[in-house]
């Protein structure tokens, strides 16, 4: 980061900066994969599961032919994933959407683009994208005005800033209001306007977005900002050196993009796509142990994915279009 970010701003436009800027975290070669683990990358099944709904996309629209875009699409690990595992006879126009550069040796069906293509007919899908969407903090004072909280990209130091007012102070009222003093919320309209945004380019399909998110009654009192930096949790320091995350507000991005919009957990979704985490029958062990290690193997994958407390806990948003 160059000295001319190293001063007090709010944490929207420092998460910005440290995320996408020049020498930003998500810009960097090894990608988010060199960082911390998703979905995608704990198991092949999540990319057969996605594979599974592009095709149930794709009989609903009554075609042979379908869209798959991936928003945050990282370094392109679930399209390369998603390719591999669509039947025979499915033919797939994919694109990743991302602001990192095309990696190097990616699948030369695949468009890599930074901004989601109109008219989409099929799936757009987006794992941990809105969590990198940045947004502002807010933070009731002693006097219970809820005010911007201002940081110091240097180092994270934070400190009181103007009140919040406007539309901010409105969605706040509407999906996180607070007024506690200490109490903090982190304002998701940038990211009620990207999810939007993003339905609004699908013509006719399916668009799901896939996070760790809470609803408007159980939204966190002291809020979830964190960062991430090689594969554990640190302070947040918005200076380029980590990730700056926060979970999302699912309920209010659905609202914003129109209704309709279904949520339901990973594990739920997930299992409702084929991926169930039981183990295979003893039985199969004597009969064909090599398959029983395998089924073995992926039951355990499908456990970790479908977990309470950990992957299975993620909400997934659905709007059919």
């Amino acid at each position: 980061m160059t000295d001319e970010t190293c001063q007090w701003c709010g944490w929207r436009d420092a998460t910005e900066r440290a995320l996408y800027g020049p020498g930003g975290f998500y810009l960097r070669p090894e990608g988010p994969a060199g960082h911390f683990r998703t979905s995608v990358h704990a198991s092949p099944l999540f990319a057969g599961a996605v594979a599974r709904l592009l095709a149930e996309v794709a009989d609903r629209l009554g075609t042979d032919e379908v869209d798959f875009v991936d928003v945050g699409a990282g370094r392109g690990e679930l399209l390369t994933g998603v390719l591999a595992a669509v039947p025979e006879g499915l033919a797939v126009r994919a694109y990743g959407v991302e602001r990192a550069a095309r990696p190097a040796g990616l699948d030369a069906r695949i468009t890599w683009t930074d901004r989601v293509p109109e008219g989409v007919r099929g799936l757009l899908f987006a794992n941990e994208w809105l969590d990198n969407v940045p947004v502002d903090v807010a933070r009731a004072d002693g006097t219970g005005t809820v005010r911007y909280v201002e940081v110091r990209t240097a180092d994270g130091e934070e400190r009181p800033g103007g009140e919040v007012s406007g539309a901010d102070a409105e969605w706040l009222a509407r999906w996180w209001p607070t007024g506690s003093p200490e109490e903090r919320a982190e304002i998701g309209r940038p990211r009620d306007e990207a999810w939007a945004a993003a339905v609004a380019c699908v013509a006719a399909g399916t668009a799901v977005a896939v996070d760790y998110g809470h609803v408007r009654d159980t939204r966190p009192p002291f809020g979830t900002l964190t960062g991430f930096r090689d594969g554990r949790e640190v302070t947040a320091v918005p200076d380029g050196s980590c990730d700056v995350t926060a979970h999302v507000a699912m309920d209010a991005c659905g609202a914003a993009a129109g209704e309709g919009g279904a949520l339901l957990t990973q594990r739920e979704a997930l299992r409702g796509l084929g991926v169930s985490g039981e183990r295979p029958p003893l039985s199969l062990a004597s009969a064909d142990p090599g398959a029983y290690v395998r089924a073995l193997a992926s039951a355990g994958e499908a456990a970790e994915l479908t977990a309470r407390g950990g992957l299975g806990d993620f909400l997934w948003l659905r709007h059919d279009v």
